[in-house]
């Protein structure tokens, strides 16, 4: 039987290194994300793909990744996806987002309500959708992969929505985790510091310290992280991986915040 993954956020980054290797490990792959052109081009990516699209704007269809546009933030979409999918073996929570950098009084309540809308509530949507998933297909049981971040731990100033949803990945993943016990599903939060993605290029150029000043920050290569996911997810449901870190060797962390 094929095994069927779910990478949210994979048309770019993170999302896009764990959908191919995860494909490479012989997983069917569901990428979703907002933008067309980037999930064709991580399914190209992984070969053997066909560009056609079917309804509800997902193609793909004979391929090793296959793609979906999807908010994850609408609940009614991401119930729509996942109904339409025979089973989950593995669902990984990657879609994020940030907002520009501002001191707590000046955070626009936009800003705060796109990221807690994404981050949070978004991974409790497909998170939740997969878990009823998991619980109704034969064999039932499954894993829940959710990105947390460094910033789940100690925070980064200016960032405190950003911080605060990946504090609240936390809660998330550890009460997966107490739901899924009795059903076979698992849950796992990965904390990944500076991986070198489109997002973290500013930190070779220098960010805002707790002290601050503005320092540099090593980053390290996001195919380190895919390899990780690839290894949590081929576990068997019995194995249990609650957290895993993995950083730029020499980045701010200890003693952050």
């Amino acid at each position: 039987m094929t095994r069927v993954a779910v990478v949210t956020g994979g048309g770019s980054g993170l999302g896009r290194e764990m959908a191919l290797a995860l494909a490479g490990a012989g997983f069917l792959v569901w990428v979703t994300g907002r933008t067309e052109d980037k999930l064709k081009e991580t399914a190209a990516a992984a070969g053997e793909v066909r560009s056609e699209a079917a309804g509800g704007g997902a193609g793909g269809a004979g391929g090793r990744v296959r793609w979906a546009v999807l908010d994850v933030g609408d609940g009614g979409a991401v119930r729509e996806f996942f109904g339409g999918l025979e089973r989950v073996d593995v669902l990984v929570n990657n879609a994020g987002t940030g907002a520009p950098a501002a001191a707590v009084q000046d955070v626009a309540e936009a800003d705060w309500r796109r990221v807690v809308d994404t981050n949070l509530t978004g991974s409790f949507l497909c998170a939740q959708a997969a878990f009823d998933l998991m619980l109704r297909q034969d064999p039932k049981g499954g894993r829940i992969i959710n990105n947390g971040s460094i910033s789940a731990h100690v925070p980064r100033p200016r960032g405190i929505a950003y911080t605060a949803s990946k504090h609240a990945i936390s809660g998330l993943t550890k009460g997966l985790e107490l739901e899924g016990r009795p059903h076979g599903i698992t849950a796992c939060q990965i904390d990944i510091g500076n991986a070198a993605t489109a997002m973290t290029e500013r930190m070779e150029q220098g960010v805002l310290q707790p002290d601050g000043s503005i320092a540099a920050e090593p980053t390290f290569d996001p195919k380190i992280v895919a390899d990780f996911v690839v290894r949590i997810a081929q576990l068997p449901t019995t194995v249990a991986v609650p957290n895993l870190t993995v950083m730029a060797a020499g980045m701010p962390y200890a003693g952050r915040g």
